[in-house]
């Protein structure tokens, strides 16, 4: 599976942002999707998870409340919507996919088999 991330630009601290996340080459629904931040300097973290179903989701405490992580398998897409935004939110995101259900539970980079290229977020205080 191809995955193509988008949606990320400049937000003013406490603004809005929507990232989209579109797959290509197999049905998203096959795959735990999950989103994961990297900010200059720092290592990829985890952001957010759900489940193939989409019934079962999972957040870093960091963007517990202020991201929603949803997805729409019929137009093979996954989304984060994010609120509140914190300049401390400012970081490249990736999308991810992995095959095994269990990889919603879990918050590392290993758990995932395909990535896509990043989308910058930059939150100006």
């Amino acid at each position: 599976v191809q995955l193509q991330a988008s949606g990320g630009g400049l937000v003013q601290d406490g603004g809005s942002l929507r990232l989209s996340c579109a797959a290509s080459g197999r049905t998203v629904s096959n795959y735990v999707m999950g989103w994961f931040r990297q900010a200059p300097g720092k290592e990829r973290e985890f952001v957010a998870a759900i489940s193939r179903s989409g019934g079962t989701t999972n957040y870093a405490d960091s963007v517990k409340g202020r991201l929603t992580i949803f997805r729409n398998n019929a137009e093979n897409t996954v989304f984060l919507h994010m609120n509140s935004l914190k300049p401390e939110d400012t970081a490249v995101y990736y999308c991810a996919a992995a095959e095994s259900p269990s990889a919603v539970a879990r918050r590392t980079t290993t758990a995932y088999k395909y990535w896509g290229q990043g989308t910058l977020v930059t939150v100006s205080s």
